[in-house]
């Protein structure tokens, strides 16, 4: 729906700029698309009066002309034939601007200085239909109807000016497809006085029935028809306000009496038609469904093949129009036609739909029916069209009008509760104040009882007034409230843990795979589980699926590794998983077992080796809060590799073990590759993680760097190393890095060279090279008591 804020103006004045005007529509809830300015495209081009014209020396069709626009006289070089001395025109000057992007500079036209061009219709983004006197293939010269002040932008002068607002508008609200609907609206919207005048018809003495009769066959599919009759019509050009409405709403002028009908139409919201009398036999009406094998030659020039359920409007004979969607061509409006039926009908609006549809069609007619429309509009609808019949001058209105209703005319009525409305929408809303809102929008409040407008068929139920109370009370105003009977949501602390977690493993492109919790206990003998272990002890399923799901595991390894195997013999060359695992351990035999939860990655691949599920694991326990982590070499773990396993210890508490599987084992699960696991406990880390988490502002002063490398044994774990470094360096060990790991003959049989890169700085002050070397001795010497000594 286009809407001219012009056209609005006539009903409710809207003093404010276009975008608080359309915020304001949209939150009550008439969603607006957008908004344009008609003369948005056009800059610098006035109203010019042609003083005088002289032939082009150079050409035969060329005219020189000085050109009246205000301040100046300007010469302007046309090709145009249709220019009179006297005449006046749109004058696009130097540097000014036309539709489509198109630019005017002055220029010279065979050697003769223009200093602009004289504008068609064409060129000012218009038609013949807009200005019906002007020549399309010339330039537009000025009517009567235009402001001719020399000077003036064109826009103003011709009434292209007018603001357009897009509105999308609802299927259930068909009152809003008017200019009218709109001005309730945007009345209720602003609280601002609203002017809603009722059309009023003189007519002469005679009566609407010598000229017309109705019959209505099918009542069902037509609620209501009314007719009305006016004789010695002049048809010719409708008055410049209504075509420039036209225009801005998207309709295209084409003669005063369609004009009417089209206008009374987009101010209502509600379709009427006219008719030729002279072409209607017998001076008859009949609204009936179509017979088989009638065709109808439209407006739109095209024959219409009708069926049996269609509803049309016919004569004695034939059918003259599709009832809601389209008149037929020969009961037209043509320029010499006397006496003209102006009908007013409602229909059926899925019968208008369905009709619209199997015929191809879709008008603004059909758009407005199918969405169902009210009957009692009819009256002031056919009395609008008579009104400007009269006031323009168009023809002479017979009295009275011709009305079959078949509508059931029984007001709607919904009981008013004010306080379940204020607990439905959550606010405390006075009852006086919810009546006065309801004022606004046309609904009547008598006691209890609320009388819903006919054009309202959307209003139906207490919940449909309350939701019309809020969107005029102000949506804004509504304040939050948690729904009631409805839990909280949210992540508890432990959900937040693990889902940490995962965001860390699946950032460093491990993928989370989720495995049963039943098991076959043959997976213990294929992990080399120890026949002795408590971990064999589990929960037995009493009605299993199978064997090979008839436990509960106690371990998550066997599951890992089944997953990892379908992947390596499925031929992925490369896999990094993990798991966020159950274990079940048995307490006793009629309570249920302790839930353990694990965290358990598995890697096997080319670039994957223990290093790097090693680092992989460091970095999700240090964004987990978790320090100090000590990984101390494991060799009793018949899963794992002897010498390539280390369990994973923070303090005194042993938290999982990492490590490369063993690779009997391996083979056991058809992996030819070496496989690296690790196994956290979850449920540990968690009681044992750093909750808060501080920051540290960058440093202010610099930093010293220390190299040292140390010949130690083979066996000598490079953990116990670092920790003395730590100890020794205190807090000024920002940071410490190992960047060699050397073994070679020179060196002795048993023994390896490591060497470590050693950040030192102060928050306070800026180190010394004393306080520097202090610290380096105190390592040095520490190191020498565990068997490291300095490399030279």
């Amino acid at each position: 729906m286009n809407l001219s804020m012009k056209w609005l103006n006539d009903f409710v004045k809207i003093d404010m700029n276009p975008r608080d005007f359309c915020e304001g529509m949209t939150i009550s809830g008439s969603k607006v698309e957008g908004y344009k300015l008609e003369n948005s495209e056009i800059q610098n081009v006035v109203v010019g009066k042609v003083n005088s014209m002289e032939k082009h020396p150079d050409s035969d069709h060329l005219w020189i002309c000085q050109i009246d626009v205000g301040e100046e006289a300007v010469q302007i070089v046309t090709g145009a034939q249709n220019v009179q001395v006297g005449d006046y025109v749109p004058v696009a000057k130097h540097k000014s601007l036309l539709p489509n992007g198109v630019k005017i500079t002055k220029g010279k036209l065979r050697g003769v200085e223009s200093y602009g061009m004289l504008c068609s219709l064409g060129e000012l983004n218009l038609t013949i239909n807009d200005f019906p006197y002007a020549i399309a293939d010339g330039i537009f010269i000025l009517g009567d109807d235009c402001d001719k002040t020399v000077g003036m932008d064109i826009c103003k002068a011709i009434g292209l000016d007018d603001m357009c607002v897009e509105f999308e508008i609802t299927s259930n609200r068909p009152d809003c497809l008017s200019v009218r609907g709109l001005a309730r609206e945007a009345a209720a919207t602003f609280d601002i006085p609203l002017n809603l005048p009722k059309p009023k018809v003189k007519a002469n003495s005679e009566k609407v029935e010598d000229y017309i009769s109705v019959e209505v066959e099918n009542k069902e599919l037509c609620m209501r028809y009314m007719a009305a009759v006016v004789k010695n019509v002049k048809v010719g050009t409708s008055p410049r306000y209504i075509r420039e409405r036209l225009r801005a709403s998207g309709v295209r002028p084409i003669n005063n009496i369609v004009d009417i009908t089209n206008y009374v139409m987009l101010e209502y919201g509600h379709p009427m038609h006219a008719f030729d009398l002279a072409n209607i036999k017998n001076n008859k009406i009949v609204v009936r469904n179509a017979k088989a094998g009638e065709i109808l030659e439209t407006l739109d020039d095209t024959d219409r093949n009708l069926s049996e359920e269609m509803l049309v409007i016919a004569d004695e004979e034939k059918p003259t129009a599709v009832a809601g969607v389209m008149g037929g061509k020969y009961s037209g409006i043509n320029d010499d036609t006397n006496t003209v039926v102006f009908e007013a009908a409602c229909f059926e609006g899925s019968s208008v739909r369905l009709t619209a549809k199997k015929l191809g069609m879709r008008t603004e007619s059909s758009g407005r029916f199918e969405k169902g429309l009210d009957s009692r509009t009819c009256p002031e609808i056919l009395a609008r069209a008579c009104q400007l019949i009269e006031e323009l001058g168009f023809g002479e209105v017979v009295s009275g009008i011709i009305d079959i209703d078949n509508d059931n005319n029984i007001a709607h009525t919904i009981k008013f509760e004010p306080d379940w409305t204020n607990r439905f929408l959550g606010v405390n809303i006075d009852r006086n104040e919810m009546t006065e809102i309801l004022k606004k929008l046309d609904v009547t409040v008598d006691g209890d009882t609320i009388t819903v407008p006919s054009y309202r068929k959307d209003l139906e139920h207490k919940a449909d007034i309350a939701e019309e109370i809020a969107r005029i009370y102000g949506y804004n105003k509504i304040p939050t409230t948690a729904l009631s009977g409805f839990a909280q949501g949210g992540y508890s602390n432990r959900q937040k843990f693990t889902k940490n977690i995962c965001n860390n493993l699946q950032g460093m492109g491990v993928n989370e795979i989720i495995t049963y919790s039943f098991i076959s206990p043959k997976l213990y003998d294929k992990i080399h589980l120890k026949s002795d272990s408590k971990l064999r002890n589990s929960v037995t399923i009493l009605n299993p699926l199978g064997e090979d799901s008839s436990i509960m595991r106690t371990t998550a390894l066997p599951s890992m590794l089944d997953i990892l195997s379908r992947n390596y013999n499925n031929r992925n060359q490369q896999a990094r998983l993990y798991e966020i695992a159950k274990e079940y351990l048995p307490t006793s035999e009629n309570e249920l077992p302790t839930e353990k939860t694990k965290v358990i990655l598995g890697f096997y691949g080319k670039n994957e080796d223990f290093y790097s599920i090693k680092g992989v694991v460091e970095t999700m326990l240090q964004d987990s809060g978790i320090e100090n982590v000590e990984y101390i070499p494991e060799k009793n773990n018949l899963s794992y590799h002897p010498g390539r396993t280390a369990r994973i210890v923070v303090g005194d508490t042993e938290i999982g073990i990492i490590g490369e599987i063993h690779p009997t084992v391996a083979n056991e699960f058809s992996i030819n590759a070496k496989v690296y696991v690790a196994e956290i406990d979850e449920d540990t880390i968690y009681n044992i993680h750093n909750k808060d988490k501080k920051y540290t502002p960058l440093p202010k002063f610099p930093a010293s760097t220390r190299d040292i490398a140390v010949i130690c044994d083979e066996s000598l774990p490079v953990a116990e190393i670092e920790k003395i470094i730590k100890k020794q360096s205190g807090k000024i060990l920002e940071k410490l890095e190992i960047f060699d790991v050397y073994r070679g003959s020179q060196l002795g049989e048993g023994k390896k060279s490591v060497a470590y890169a050693l950040t030192l700085r102060s928050s306070e002050r800026t180190l010394t090279v004393e306080e520097c070397d202090t610290v380096m001795n105190k390592i040095i010497n520490a190191l020498e008591t565990i068997g490291a000594s300095i490399r030279k």
